[in-house]
């Protein structure tokens, strides 16, 4: 049987983030803030799935590997799974200071936005919230 209610919980949370970059991007705020935001409503929206299905909740931030466990419930094309690949490397990376660091180009993150807002949207629809 579906657990809507942590599925509605998790979704809650990924939408938040995905206002707060929303919000962001149309303030033209730091990219890699922006960045964190988008890859943390990816994985709350990928972990809603995992709730909605009774299945064990990855302690995980990289999207692929959350992805490829999903993959049955949620269709995304092979060319966006580099947008998740971005998207977790803006968790990972962008968060700390380092001797290359830069901000993500602003084009770049607006095609992960899209993607994110397409995909929250779809996990919505598929899990009926």
């Amino acid at each position: 049987m579906p657990n809507e209610t942590y599925a509605k919980e998790w979704l809650r949370f990924a939408e938040r983030n995905l206002e707060t970059a929303i919000l962001l991007y149309e303030a033209n705020h730091y990219s890699d803030i922006i960045g964190v935001e988008l890859q943390q409503t990816l994985e709350k929206s990928f972990k809603a799935i995992f709730a909605y299905r009774n299945m064990k909740i990855p302690r995980d931030h990289d999207l692929v590997k959350l992805y490829y466990l999903i993959e049955e419930f949620i269709a995304i094309d092979t060319d966006d799974v580099l947008l998740l690949r971005m998207a977790t490397n803006y968790y990972k990376d962008e968060r700390y200071p380092n001797p290359n660091y830069t901000l993500p180009p602003k084009d770049e993150i607006l095609e992960v936005l899209k993607f994110t807002q397409n995909t929250f949207h779809e996990i919505c629809r598929l899990l009926k919230v």
